[in-house]
Parts: structure tokens; sequence; C-alpha cells
């Protein structure tokens, strides 16, 4: 296992982070714990997840991954604990969740509300990196793929979110924050503010990046470079398209089977891509999964890839991807396929 430190921090990860998102409703308690051992023993310490979790929630399994993975954590005891970097997100509002609490925002209220559940849940007495699931305001994210009119009812609060953190930072509840689904302005304003006042700096942006999605390269790319800011590249795979299975239908109790509502890969682009990619992958001797998570891990942007799955099998593939190698060849045909259908997945 390869490993990297997150920027300004002293916290040691592994290159592959283990995606949660399934425990709770895809994936059971029990099997959510033997997919958190297999991806210890081959030397992951990096542990994603988030309040809303996990993905097709509701009122009822609302906070179950979060719950799964304290009850690891509590098996596998404090000494364990401490090597693990464990990271979860806040829900901001826009998404219909609003079962999650009321108001769905980031108030000083809310900030801490959450913080106290995801402590509770976890069964830990810290959270290692703190996320903003998705931004306040409304913006371009999930199939938008720019912003057409400002948001005018969202009043800029950056300072006062960071105040909070700085506050819950000193109490050591969390160590370190980043954002997620974030455009290059709102990084920008979250680094202007922290510098300008002293307070927590964000050290990553969870945004997604696949051969489906390669909007973060446009202006955040730069940013996340000369500031010093790590991409936790999510789904690599694409939601599992770039597993090439839904080229011929969707398999029962697949992702796209089951959440029918999550459309971002399911256009015919995605699937014009998708057919271009597998051909490419067979032609070299390569699966496409294998091909797909190579691309994403060799960025020299990307810290850390965040890979999910929802079988041990699955799993135990998408670990095996992170050894292949592109050739310079491979690349070079890549970036002609993208040229001729450009992020077809925003």
């Amino acid at each position: 296992m390869n490993y990297t430190t997150l920027p300004n921090t002293e916290l040691k990860v592994s290159k592959i982070c283990l995606g949660t998102m399934t425990f709770g409703n895809q994936n059971t308690e029990s099997e959510s714990h033997s997919q958190l051992d297999y991806a210890l023993e081959k030397g992951i310490n990096f542990i994603d997840t988030a309040e809303m979790y996990p993905i097709g929630g509701n009122a009822q399994i609302f906070g179950s991954t979060e719950r799964h993975i304290g009850t690891w954590i509590k098996k596998i005891g404090a000494s364990e604990r401490e090597k693990l970097v464990l990271a979860t997100k806040i829900a901001g509002p826009n998404r219909g969740m609003e079962y999650i609490r009321q108001p769905l925002d980031f108030s000083k209220k809310s900030i801490h509300e959450a913080v106290e559940l995801s402590l509770k849940n976890l069964q830990t007495d810290y959270i290692d990196l703190y996320q903003m699931h998705w931004p306040e305001r409304i913006m371009n994210m999930f199939q938008k793929r720019g912003v057409q009119e400002l948001d005018t009812k969202w009043q800029d609060n950056i300072f006062d979110v960071l105040t909070v953190y700085d506050g819950l930072i000193k109490e050591g509840k969390i160590k370190h924050i980043g954002l997620s689904n974030e455009n290059p302005w709102g990084v920008m304003r979250f680094l202007m503010e922290s510098e300008k006042h002293g307070l927590p700096r964000i050290a990553t942006i969870q945004n997604p990046f696949s051969l489906l999605n390669r909007l973060y390269e446009v202006g955040l790319s730069e940013i996340g470079m000369r500031e010093n800011v790590g991409l936790l590249a999510y789904s690599p795979l694409g939601f599992g398209f770039l597993s090439g299975k839904y080229l011929n239908g969707y398999p029962e109790n697949s992702r796209m089977k089951l959440f029918p509502n999550f459309v971002r890969y399911t256009n015919e682009n995605c699937f014009r891509a998708t057919k271009l990619y597998k051909e490419l992958a067979e032609a070299n001797g390569l699966t496409l999964t294998q091909m797909a998570i190579a691309f994403v891990h060799r960025q020299k942007f990307v810290t850390s890839t965040i890979i999910g799955a929802t079988t041990m099998e699955q799993l135990q593939e998408n670990i095996t991807a992170f050894d292949t190698v592109l050739s310079d060849e491979i690349v070079a045909e890549i970036e002609k396929i993208q040229e001729l259908i450009p992020n077809p997945a925003p």
C-alpha cells in the first residue's frame, strides 16, 4: 500500500480510501464489518463516510452507515482507532433531506449538532477530517456544468463557519476540515478567509473525478496544486458505470436498478464513452475497471482515491486495480475519447 500525507496536516493516509455509502442499506452491518476488516488487512487506513449515508437514505435508515462503522471501531479497540484517518461530512441544504435536521445549514447550532451526532454514531472521541458535503448556496453540481445565475438568497458566512470549526478543533472534536462538491470560487473563498483571519485551512476537497467526469481539471486542479489542497477523488468508477456492467442493461440489485433517480451517469453520451473506453481497455489486455481506476490514481493532483463496493469480490477487484500502470500510448488514446465526448457526467 502506498501512503501520502493530507496537505498541511500530519495525517498519513493510504492512497486508497474506503468509501462506505452502501453500509446500512445495500450492505448489512456484518458485510460492512467484513469490508472494513479486509481494507484494514490490505493497509487501507483512510475511511470516508457522511452523516447522510447510506445512499438511497430516508428517515428510517438515516445515520446507519456511521453506526455500522462505530460498532466496528468499538470492536477493533482504541489502539487500532488511533491508526485510522476517519472522515465524515455534514449535509447542507438543497437536497431534500430535511429529516436530518431543521434547518439544514452551516450555522453554529447545526454544525455542533452534526458533529456530536457523528461522534456518537462513530463511537469515537474525534473526527480526523470533517467535510462540508456540498455548499449551502445553490451552484453547479450534480449534472450541472455551469452557473447561469447567482443564489442571491445565500449570504456569505464562510468566516463564521471557519470560526465554528476553529472552536471544534480547539476542543479536540475534529482535527482538520475539507470541502466537497465545491467549485473554484468556493475553494478560494475558504482559503482567503483562513489566511486573512488565521482560521483553520481546508486540507482537501472531495469531488467526482473519473473518465466520465474530469471537470476538476477545469480550474480546480491548478488551485489544488498551487494552494496545496488535496483532491479526494470520488466515484472513480462512475457509480459502477465504468465497470461496464450497465452497457447491456441494469442487473438486478445493482445501484442503477435500485436507485433510478440517480441519473448522473445514464445519459446517451455516458453509454457512448463507456463503450469506447471498454474497447480501449480490452484491446490493451485490461479490464475497464483497471483502466478507469489506474487513470484516476496516476493524476498528480489526486491525494487519495475513494472506492466503494457492495460485494467483497468488487472490493478486491477495485483494490487490485491500483497496481495497474497505464502506458503513455493508452493515456493518449484516453485523451482522444475525452476530446470526442468530454465529461458526459457532470
